[in-house]
């Protein structure tokens, strides 16, 4: 029996047989297990990068047990991590819908005109939203939104009824805005996780959801890589809500993720392709950056300059061909996370590795605990 808690999607207390031989035909079954729901963290540990860390070693078959500032004995001069340096913005607004005072969430998705001020979004409860409806947001009604479109893909289209100029405006969004925390942790939003769900080198803003493994850096550690000669190459992939969708196909082929908009600029492609080059490390921090990179590949499996949206799925059997390490976190069952990294880690490896989690008692999901895969 299959059950939900918190819209978590749990299996009984074990993980699906070895499927090795049928990799050429993947399931989403296959990538169902029992997550015992106090293994989500539900924060940070007090230091970024003093949580532990699992290394995987893809060709010995290893795995051993460490703290994330270890990833110092991994990497040396020359290698490069691949940073995605999207900034998460305030996504989630409370507000009222006109005449019945009902209280509504709106979830942010995407910007689709700045001048008219339109944006796609979600509603909770959407069942309550016509289009023509106005919402409310703030105590003094600061900004008001009105339905105009009720059946995009992704919910709804909202305009903004907002005279002053664009910055007063986004200013107005910052400041009514809560932190998109999935709410797969079930708890209030407090005001720390505006720190704690943002990396320390997010720059560009567009994200609904944070780049986690990039999390567990500090300024610290970072300096220390660099001290090592270990070089960032920066690419931009603005994680979408699309990551956290319930995938509801069997045959994973039939599935169809959102699109996220990407950027990888000149100067990461010299980074990352000097680096191949020297035969240098190519480490990526999270599965936003590994879809980023193979979404932007040569024949020749170098890196080239993106500029637009990428949907890509990455699962078994899928070979990942750009980078040759990554760090993640332990994800949720059957999530697309979750499968990317199986298509880079092998997906008995990783299967084996999810056991000695849990039996470990690492930590799960966004405030989790690091793998490295090399």
């Amino acid at each position: 029996m299959i059950f939900g808690v918190n819209g978590i999607i749990f299996a009984p207390p074990f993980f699906a047989p070895n499927y090795g031989r049928l990799i050429s035909n993947m399931k989403l079954s296959q990538f169902r297990f029992h997550l015992p729901p106090e293994l989500i963290a539900q924060q940070p540990t007090e230091d970024r990068d003093k949580c532990r860390m699992m290394v995987l070693d893809r060709n010995k078959k290893t795995i051993e047990h460490r703290m994330f500032t270890d990833i110092l004995d991994y990497f040396s001069d020359g290698d490069v991590l691949v940073l995605n340096n999207t900034k998460v913005f305030p996504a989630r607004l409370y507000g009222t819908k006109e005449k019945t005072g009902a209280r509504i969430e709106v979830f942010l998705l995407r910007e689709l005109n700045q001048e008219t001020r339109l944006w796609d979004v979600l509603v909770d409860p959407a069942r309550k939203i016509r289009i023509g409806n106005k919402l409310y947001f703030g105590d003094d009604d600061a900004l008001v939104a009105e339905v105009i479109d009720n059946t995009t893909s992704r919910g709804r289209t909202l305009r903004f009824l907002f005279d002053g100029p664009y910055s007063e405006f986004k200013k107005t969004l910052q400041r009514l805005g809560k932190t998109p925390l999935p709410k797969i942790i079930p708890r209030e939003i407090m005001p720390e996780d505006a720190e704690w769900y943002q990396t320390i080198f997010a720059k560009h803003e567009g994200a609904v959801a944070a780049p986690t493994a990039g999390l567990h850096f500090s300024r610290e550690l970072m300096k220390r890589l660099e001290l090592k000669g270990v070089n960032f190459a920066e690419i931009t992939l603005h994680a979408g809500l699309g990551n956290f969708r319930q995938i509801e196909v069997e045959d994973l082929s039939k599935h169809k993720m959102d699109s996220e908009e990407l950027l990888i600029g000149g100067r990461a492609v010299e980074t990352v392709n000097c680096a191949i080059d020297s035969k240098k490390r190519i480490c990526a921090i999270g599965t936003t950056s590994v879809k980023a990179m193979e979404s932007s590949l040569t024949i020749s499996k170098h890196l080239k300059q993106f500029d637009g949206w990428t949907n890509r799925f990455l699962f078994p059997p899928y070979q990942v061909k750009l980078p040759d390490s990554m760090v993640t976190n332990f994800h949720l069952p059957i999530s697309s996370m979750m499968m990317l990294v199986a298509a880079f880690a092998g997906y008995d490896f990783l299967m084996k590795a999810y056991r000695e989690a849990i039996k470990e008692n690492y930590k799960f999901f966004t405030y989790g605990d690091a793998m490295l895969v090399i």
